[in-house]
């Protein structure tokens, strides 16, 4: 029956199928021929693969009119010979385009590039594997951005390449901080960066997705070759993983560049889009929205991130504006994972910039994170009790001393899940809680798209000094990396980072954006610290339950006086070595005391400094802690 109903379908030309058998395997190459095929309308016209010898410019050396298949949205041609190192597109009579699945491009992206993946291979790429991560909770995520990271170093031989993380020095540089995964910023083939003109300085974070399954030219070290970015990216990802550093891609799945030149207007016109009363859908804040519930869409987000696992041996995936994505998708994305590697981290912004085209209800919010387990959020609760909210840089938080932050910072704190202790109905933003464990929770204090924390301070605090800032700039990342939540930093935070006050530096120049590496020198006890504050982490899993039931058996918080949050976790925590762990955060101008559990005491961090094999001893209940500060006891 369903065949005869298929059969009288496909002779009305109605579209209703949307070839849920096409796996977005769009070229398929042998030295007889190679297969094109393409997801387009049933009711097309006339569609075209056209073969060229090179990247850009030239005439095609073949036109081939492409054949509708059996599955009625499935064009289709098969081209004799071997045209491996050749280029291709596909025409609709909407404009030129590698399709939306390209595996391999030339320059600028606009031509598809017939290649060989496998020899693409690093040598010894068969043996790479994926870095040995128990729990999300045991990760330190830095995020990156490939030429703010390595554009100013001066013993850089490949500044804002992608083999620059191959480095020694980048190498003993994350391995000296301690962190163990590296969120790296869009790093496939992207809009704004012209890759015919890299000797002229030029920069964007890359959220204007045109190929997303293709490195970026532009940090490669020849964007004419097809083959070179997919293996120097691969490169990058063996030399992180040879150090024991998981790589994490920032993936923009939900916009596109723009909708007219996109690959995917250009092969199936609004397929791929939202709109609302025949408009386009602006929910991602840059004039489009796509549609995660089409099938097609879906099975592109889902195939796409299998290719980067498959093929690229990425370890995570960090969602752009995923409360774009209707909340199914984002479940059948971790279900496809979770078939390759379970240890595979999926988190993302729990928001949109606009209102979307779905009910709240079905989108990946912040609010419904229980409902995608296994995949977490930003709390911009935590990060903005901190350092203040995202809509004014002028004003402060808990760091500013700004009253009554104390019970957003402990909802933080806890991993955003439900805690005795904790008044929900004095929490920013969220009145009930969203995670159903501490790890569906990023815990953070800035990250690229704000003001970085140095600039946020000087901002909410007019005329804040050098070691005031220091002070402070220390006291939220304890805050942060002694939370139960998945702990996050921007890279250069740990070299006390200024962008010279920009907010939005997504296509400031290298002068604004770039770290400035001389502040290590400048600035050391600020690296100390971070070096040791992430190593005290990794040494107690009491910081790093990473299951909800622990962390309200566990982690109790005690009185403390206006401007201070203190919280103890009790009773070997985690197994611990540690008996009882005290954390107590002093955002006041003046010296405070808080009240302890009577007991002989170990500080380990007082005064911006940690020591972990620390003599110094506290005996009683009482402690006092030194301004704009924290204390770490044990005993």
């Amino acid at each position: 029956m369903r065949r005869i109903l298929f059969a009288i379908l496909l002779a009305m030309t109605t579209v209703i199928t949307h070839a849920q058998g096409f796996d977005f395997n769009e070229v398929v190459c042998n030295p007889e021929a190679t297969t094109f095929q393409l997801f387009a309308p049933a009711t097309a016209k006339r569609v075209v693969v056209r073969i060229y010898n090179d990247g850009m410019g030239g005439k095609p050396i073949k036109t081939v009119k492409m054949k509708r298949t059996e599955q009625a949205e499935v064009w289709q041609a098969e081209i004799k010979g071997n045209f491996l190192g050749k280029f291709y597109t596909f025409d609709m009579g909407k404009g030129e385009c590698p399709g939306v699945f390209a595996k391999a491009v030339g320059v600028n992206g606009q031509r598809g590039a017939i290649v060989n993946l496998v020899k693409t291979d690093p040598e010894d790429w068969c043996c790479d594997a994926h870095p040995v991560i128990k729990s999300p909770a045991d990760l330190v995520v830095y995020e990156m951005h490939h030429r703010d990271f390595s554009i100013a170093r001066k013993d850089a031989k490949y500044p804002g390449k992608f083999l620059a993380l191959t480095e020694p020095w980048a190498i003993d540089h994350l391995k000296a901080l301690g962190v163990n995964a590296i969120h790296i910023l869009p790093s496939y083939d992207y809009g704004s960066v012209d890759e015919t003109r890299l000797n002229t300085p030029q920069y964007n974070w890359g959220y204007d997705p045109v190929n997303y399954n293709v490195p970026e030219g532009g940090y490669s070290t020849n964007p004419y070759d097809p083959t070179c970015r997919i293996r120097e990216f691969k490169q990058m990802v063996q030399a992180l993983h040879k150090a024991g550093i998981a790589i994490i891609l920032d993936v923009v799945y939900n916009h596109t560049y723009d909708i007219d030149h996109s690959n995917f207007q250009r092969t199936y016109p609004d397929y791929y889009y939202r709109k609302v009363d025949g408009k386009y859908s602006n929910g991602s804040g840059c004039g489009n929205e796509t549609a995660s519930d089409q099938p097609m869409m879906r099975k592109f987000m889902i195939e796409s991130v299998k290719h980067w696992i498959n093929e690229y041996h990425i370890d995570g995936f960090r969602f752009d504006l995923m409360g774009c994505h209707d909340i199914e998708t984002m479940n059948e994305i971790r279900k496809a994972v979770d078939a390759i590697d379970p240890t595979i981290f999926i988190y993302g912004e729990g928001w949109s910039a606009g209102q979307c085209a779905l009910p709240t209800e079905q989108l990946c919010v912040k609010a419904n994170i229980a409902k995608m387990p296994r995949i977490a959020a930003f709390s911009d609760e935590i990060r903005d009790a901190l350092r203040g909210p995202f809509d004014d840089d002028t004003k402060g938080g808990f760091l500013a001393g700004v009253p009554d932050c104390e019970e957003s910072l402990k909802f933080g704190i806890a991993g955003a899940i439900a805690h005795p202790q904790v008044d929900m109905s004095k929490v920013n933003y969220s009145k009930t809680p969203w995670a159903t464990e501490p790890t569906q929770m990023m815990s953070y204090v800035s990250c690229h798209d704000d003001m970085c924390l140095v600039d946020r301070l000087k901002s909410s605090i007019p005329g804040i000094s050098d070691d005031e800032l220091i002070r402070l700039d220390l006291l939220a990342q304890t805050a942060v990396f002694t939370s139960q939540g998945v702990p996050f930093m921007l890279s250069g935070e740990e070299l006390l980072r200024s962008k010279k006050g920009v907010h939005n530096s997504f296509e400031s120049p290298d002068s604004i954006n770039q770290l400035d590496w001389k502040n290590q020198q400048r600035y050391p006890q600020v690296f100390k610290f971070y070096q040791d504050l992430i190593a005290l982490r990794k040494h107690h899993p009491a910081f790093r339950l990473g299951d909800a039931h622990l962390v309200r058996k566990h982690l109790e918080f005690l009185d403390a006086p206006k401007g201070v949050v203190a919280f103890r976790l009790k009773d070997y925590a985690g197994r611990d070595d540690w008996r009882n762990i005290v954390v107590i955060l002093n955002a006041n101008r003046e010296q405070v005391a808080v009240s302890l559990p009577k007991a002989t005491y170990t500080i380990v961090c007082q005064n911006g400094a940690i020591n972990e094999a620390s003599t110094d001893k506290l005996s009683g209940h009482r402690a006092l802690i030194a301004p704009q500060s924290a204390m770490i006891l044990h005993d």
